[in-house]
């Protein structure tokens, strides 16, 4: 069987939630060949982060660079192609920066390329098994993979429940003398954050976020009295902030704001990759659509196919009758 890597993102000193669900898609891969997490950067801040992850991986290596000081897929890819054994499996998250290394990677290093994956079957042969979506997620498709040259493989935030750290110490192998000279055409110029709002959804516990499915700006009323219910907040999908129904700032997504709730109830979202890798944290996901084929059932911990703008008026008198029940 052919080694597993998994590239983990980080961001000031902090490991990036999908670091363990590759270690859990690498498990589904092959149960017997242990993943080696690969991690660039510079300075104390990767020492860190390598330290961290080898309680979740029994071998880490590290590769040290000014050029990685900025995020930059271009040298990040010319490094890992110098150090990836021939042959090897290398899984990554398939959010920006993963969709943005993946596929010249997988030129660079002669191998299959397969995107957005959202579950394995194993290996038969010199085949890997897996799952990805098509046509905006109407389809699972099963593809098969030919692994015998090597693969680079997108993985779908949130599609593979990581089983927890490991209680142990792997082994920190530092790479950055094998890399060589790195040069790049692109040039950092600076980083635009997202506008502030009223209400900063990613300081919440508790969210409802409404997509497409509330139809119109006026049935955002109905959310946001559930929200009030709840004590939670109330985010959206992008349809609606290009429908001007919300502001940018409640925008959960890859071109809104990453939030780690506890809870996020989706309501009227079909649950694209963009919008799902705005949710990190692993939450207790409650999906509410009226279309049983809908994506964010299959990540979801619970899933009603009701009309939501007949089911969350219901829900909101649940809530607050148990709240009233409560108080007593």
């Amino acid at each position: 069987m052919a080694r597993i890597f998994a590239y983990i993102l980080h961001k000031a000193g902090m490991v990036d939630d999908s670091a363990l669900e590759l270690a859990a898609a690498a498990k589904k891969i092959d149960a017997s060949t242990p993943p080696t997490a690969i991690v660039v950067g510079s300075g104390s801040e990767l020492d860190a982060v390598a330290t961290t992850l080898a309680a979740s991986y029994n071998e880490v290596w590290k590769i040290s660079d000014e050029a990685f000081a900025y995020p930059n897929a271009e040298v990040v890819r010319k490094a890992i192609a110098k150090i990836l054994p021939p042959g090897s499996i290398l899984l990554l998250a398939h959010e920006h920066f993963g969709i943005d290394l993946g596929p010249g990677l997988s030129v660079l290093s002669n191998a299959a390329f397969v995107s957005d994956v959202l579950a394995a079957d194993g290996v038969e042969g010199h085949d890997l098994k897996l799952v990805r979506q098509e046509f905006g997620g109407q389809v699972s498709a099963h593809v098969r993979c030919d692994i015998s040259s090597g693969a680079v493989i997108t993985v779908r935030p949130g599609s593979f429940k990581p089983t927890g750290s490991q209680a142990g110490s792997g082994v920190v192998v530092d790479k950055s003398s094998e890399i060589g000279a790195l040069t790049t055409k692109r040039r950092y110029i600076e980083t635009v954050f997202a506008e502030s709002g009223d209400v900063d959804i990613t300081k919440h516990n508790v969210l409802v976020s409404i997509g497409r499915g509330i139809q119109e700006k006026d049935n955002v009323a109905i959310a946001e009295e559930l929200a009030e219910a709840l004590g939670a907040a109330v985010s959206c999908s992008r349809p609606v902030v290009d429908a001007k129904w919300l502001e940018k700032s409640r925008q959960v997504g890859t071109s809104g704001k990453t939030v780690k709730p506890k809870v996020y109830i989706a309501c009227g979202i079909s649950g694209a990759f963009q919008h799902l890798a705005g949710i990190k944290g692993n939450p207790f996901i409650v999906a509410i659509n009226k279309n049983p084929r809908a994506p964010i059932f299959q990540i979801a911990d619970v899933g009603i196919v009701d009309d939501l703008l007949e089911f969350l008026p219901e829900f909101t008198n649940k809530v607050r009758d148990m709240r009233i029940v409560a108080a007593k």
